[in-house]
């Protein structure tokens, strides 16, 4: 056998050995885990820090968040600059984050902080600062790479609030413009082109993420928050998820690129109850809780009381702390679903106020009133809260509808024509449409101090019944 034939030989043999190692090539794969709505909830941390360390051991990860990581736990909102809940997204290696509409409830100048003390890059891309603002801008998309596979995100957050801002009041806005975000996450899509796979990280609702998707077929991955659903669909190719809120699920979703270089999608809900706590964020969890103060008692509840029971507490409170002859309160404005039956403590309290809410007040005549709860109850801007009652209110009321549509509010306890003295939160007052009346103002009276006192008597039986009906 001639040397010619034996490097001829040698190099069909090396040239089919590339094939195979061509062909046993493992596919490239990459776990995206996500959260979302945390709401400071950071009693889940320990079980999350498990959940992620236990994807990183078999999987290229990267972990992301979709807004609202604080307010809702007391032992995060009262601490300066919001830090525990930072220190624990910083430990656990957070890769990306997009702004949620809580994330502005402290202000511009706190975001801004907060923003440099995060380990991790957030994105958004309708959002604009100008002159005045203290809170500067943020890329509109960003692109991580790992395991093989280039991933491309970019970020909005809804400006369905009134005057085209996040939910909130409009001084904490000022200086800063949102464009709409449906729109602008259509647009942006185009910024990841070069990617392997293209996703859309959202905090604005589940109805605004499928109007994305009927806009547009750029995305393969929907991360959203906002809504509080728990969501897994796909919609053509995209698919569409959301882990609910608090913390008690974290989504993973796997990507595999095909033998074309395509990506394919699955996507499951893991509950971090099924995980032990890691015992170093659990001491961090620890550490952050030892605040005696909070835990001090301030009343007693003879019953359990559901989230209804507690939207009346707020209303009475609020009218008592005000000496007025009504008291008003909004759903969304109670953060708790419940509250047990036997002591509470004072970060209880806060749990269910976080916002440092105001009491307003306002001469309103049942014309007034009807005006104000027929809008709301015919919400377009906030259709998850529309066609509900959302106005709880310390006098009975019954919404008369056309069968979907308020037309008609009956108070049969009221007297048409007279002016009564209303207490409202200031939420209410500053941001629900057809509100009106007369000498209208927002006092220094704070919220939680009214929940204070009417919980710092020997015991407190809540109101029970349901004032308000729908015809």
């Amino acid at each position: 056998m001639n040397r010619a034939f034996l490097y001829l030989l040698s190099a069909l043999f090396a040239l089919s050995m590339i094939g195979v190692a061509g062909c046993n090539e493992p596919a490239r794969e990459v776990v995206i885990l996500s959260t979302n709505d945390i709401h400071a909830q950071i009693d889940r941390f320990p079980e999350l820090a498990t959940a992620v360390a236990r994807c990183r051991d078999t999987a290229q990860v990267i972990l992301v968040d979709a807004g609202d990581r604080w307010t809702g736990n007391a032992y995060v909102d009262l601490a300066e600059d919001r830090r525990p809940i930072i220190d624990l997204m910083n430990h656990l290696g957070y890769d990306l984050a997009i702004l949620g509409n809580h994330e502005f409830d402290a202000g511009q100048a706190l975001l801004e902080r907060v923003a440099g003390m995060m380990e991790f890059p957030l994105i958004c891309a309708n959002l604009e600062s100008h002159e005045g603002a203290e809170l500067k801008g943020f890329d509109a998309s960003r692109t991580i790479q790992r395991g093989g596979i280039s991933v491309g995100f970019t970020g909005v957050v809804t400006n369905y609030g009134p005057n085209n801002h996040p939910d909130g009041h409009d001084a904490i806005f000022e200086g800063l413009t949102f464009r709409d975000a449906v729109q602008t996450a259509v647009e942006s899509a185009e910024l990841l082109d070069a990617c392997d796979v293209r996703v859309a990280l959202t905090h604005v609702g589940l109805e605004r993420d499928r109007e994305i998707v009927a806009a547009t077929s750029a995305y393969d991955l929907i991360i959203g928050g906002h809504s509080h659903d728990r969501t897994n669909e796909r919609v053509d190719k995209t698919l569409i998820t959301q882990t609910g809120k608090n913390l008690k699920f974290v989504g993973a979703t796997t990507i595999r690129m095909d033998a074309e270089g395509l990506p394919e999608l699955s996507y499951r809900e893991v509950s971090l109850a099924d995980y032990e706590p890691d015992p170093v964020v659990a001491g961090m969890v620890a550490t952050i809780k030892e605040n005696p103060a909070l835990q001090r008692s301030v009343g007693e509840l003879t019953t359990t009381a559901g989230r209804t029971d507690l939207c009346y507490l707020f209303a009475e409170s609020i009218r008592c702390e005000a000496q007025a002859e009504i008291g008003i309160y909004h759903y969304g404005g109670v953060r708790l679903d419940s509250l047990a039956a036997g002591g509470v403590a004072l970060v209880d309290i806060y749990n269910l106020e976080p916002f440092q809410s105001k009491i307003s007040l306002l001469e309103m005549t049942p014309a007034h009133l009807r005006t104000m709860i027929i809008a709301k109850f015919n919400d377009t801007v906030k259709p998850s809260e529309a066609h509900c009652i959302d106005l709880f209110a310390t006098i009975p009321y019954e919404v008369i509808t056309d069968g979907n549509d308020a037309v008609d509010v009956c108070f049969p306890t009221l007297k048409e024509g007279k002016s009564y003295r209303v207490a409202l939160g200031d939420y209410i007052f500053k941001t629900y449409k057809e509100v009106q009346g007369e000498n209208g103002t927002t006092t220094d009276l704070l919220v939680t101090d009214a929940l204070l006192k009417s919980l710092s008597r020997e015991v407190y039986e809540p109101l029970g019944s349901v004032l308000q009906t729908i015809r």
